[in-house]
């Protein structure tokens, strides 16, 4: 580049600077590049494939103006990224189906079985945010409703029909669940059904990825940036929320959300339990979330995981015609894996596997030695801290309200120290946790009503049967 184009870029970021203001072109700007002026088109550069969509949809025209300002010849400017460094990294292109092989999950998680009638991870639409990858099987239309899902996918079928300008029925949609259950399968439906046209702009992300993106925005002086072009989505879908991590980040998360619902905009999220137990959230963000719908998806019966099974031969099927599952192999695979519904294609994808590898039909004595590990012993039941303060305050004849007040007589501190005792010994809760959730106290506080429970259990035999009693009752 020579001194007078120099001078010139000069004088044009001087013009675009005083047309967009110092926040907009510090963060926008300040790091774009004059490569070369040619004919009548001007080529630019910038670090980020981020900067070069936001920029090219939204400052093209101003750029230009300011360059014909100083050449009116010029009518093209040409925007180029420079570097590999990128916010958010996009999703590789789909490639073809592929016959038997591992296939890692889209969200982070290893693999743990054969997908034989998998296709790539392909990216969300709206490139400029680099949405998490989907997976092109997870849609509706693939979705297996049974009585454990059926609310949630009924919300999920709401809020991917909605059009731009409708009236937002609940918000944000909160779906929790445990692992395997269909939340994220859920939650790419929502995404493929809305942008499967060009109204509105919905965009998926893992939490992961948007704690990736917004530190990246920070490193590399884009942060104002990210967050305009986040709240421009007309429906957001984050899964996997537990993973939200570091306070900058969460705090960045607590505005988006709630600018986008006090905007009318669709917020989506998916965790492994509820807001209130999400622990390393802060209390604001805790109470945003539980102000929408939030739906439990609950375990898998055996009708649906039947449903499911035949949706998974369905699918082998379609690449694989002579497969087959006999119905007592589905009945038995039905009836004995519970666990989740990642274990359910595992086995199918294995009995494919067998059949097609060995040249052998599926026998139900195959079937038995093929999915043996597969077939868990039965998880306890997850114990929530309502439901201890509900079954002791039942017990003891005082109200959920006295256990978490501060009233100390007598008839209500043995009650809410053996409440403390159950949350401490049934949960994972911690001891700052358990405090917050029993009106505020501190974690010291817990820790002698865990201790005090403990040595009266070991001399008191009544306390001791009626300690056993509440838990019991609590693991039924």
């Amino acid at each position: 580049m020579n001194n007078t184009e120099q001078d010139r870029w000069s004088r044009v970021k001087g013009r675009l600077r005083t047309s967009v203001g110092e926040d907009v072109y510090t963060s926008w700007f300040a790091r774009m590049d004059l490569e070369c002026v040619q004919d009548e088109s001007v080529r630019l550069s910038v670090p980020t494939r981020f900067l070069k969509s936001w920029i090219q949809a939204h400052y093209t025209d101003r750029v230009l103006a300011c360059w014909q300002a100083e050449m009116p010849e010029v009518h093209r400017i040409d925007l180029t990224v420079r570097s590999a460094i990128r916010p958010i990294a996009p999703a590789k292109e789909p490639v073809a189906p592929v016959e038997v092989r591992p296939v890692a999950r889209t969200d982070g998680r290893p693999a743990g079985e054969l997908r034989s009638f998998a296709t790539a991870p392909v990216s969300a639409n709206h490139d400029a945010l680099g949405g998490s990858p989907l997976d092109p099987r997870l849609t509706f239309a693939s979705f297996v409703v049974g009585r454990s899902n059926t609310l949630a996918h009924a919300a999920a079928r709401q809020v991917a029909e909605g059009r731009r300008g409708d009236p937002v029925m609940f918000n944000p949609l909160y779906i929790h669940a445990g692992v395997g259950l269909g939340k994220t399968h859920l939650l790419q439906a929502v995404t493929w059904a809305g942008n499967s046209g060009s109204e509105r702009k919905v965009l998926y992300l893992t939490a992961e990825k948007f704690m990736y993106g917004f530190v990246a925005a920070l490193k590399t002086q884009t942060a104002l940036a990210f967050k305009e072009a986040l709240r421009g989505i007309d429906v957001l879908v984050i899964d996997d929320l537990q993973f939200l991590q570091g306070k900058s980040t969460q705090a960045e998360f607590c505005h988006t959300l709630n600018a986008l619902i006090d905007a009318g905009r669709q917020v989506v999220i998916a965790a492994d339990r509820p807001p209130s137990d999400l622990e390393s959230l802060d209390d604001r963000v805790r109470s945003r979330l539980a102000g929408g719908l939030v739906v439990e998806m609950g375990s898998l019966g055996e009708e649906l995981r039947l449903g499911i099974l035949k949706s998974r031969v369905a699918a082998a099927r379609v690449h694989h015609a002579s497969f087959d599952v006999p119905e007592e192999v589905l009945d038995y695979l039905a009836r004995t894996i519970t666990h989740n519904g990642r274990d359910l294609e595992g086995a199918i994808n294995r009995l494919l596997a067998h059949s097609k590898l060995n040249n052998q039909p599926v026998t139900l004595e195959m079937a038995e030695r093929e999915v043996r590990d597969l077939i868990r012993p039965q998880e306890p039941k997850r114990i929530k801290i309502e439901d201890i303060q509900r079954v002791v305050a039942r017990q003891y004849n005082v109200s959920r309200s006295d256990l978490l007040s501060s009233r100390r007589t007598a008839n209500v501190v043995r009650p809410r120290q053996v409440a403390m005792y159950l949350a401490k010994t049934l949960t994972l809760r911690s001891l700052p946790e358990i405090g917050r959730r029993f009106g505020g106290r501190d974690h010291t506080t817990v820790l002698h009503a865990v201790r005090k429970i403990e040595a009266l259990v070991a001399k008191d035999t009544t306390l001791s049967e009626e300690v056993e009693s509440l838990k019991r009752q609590l693991q039924e």
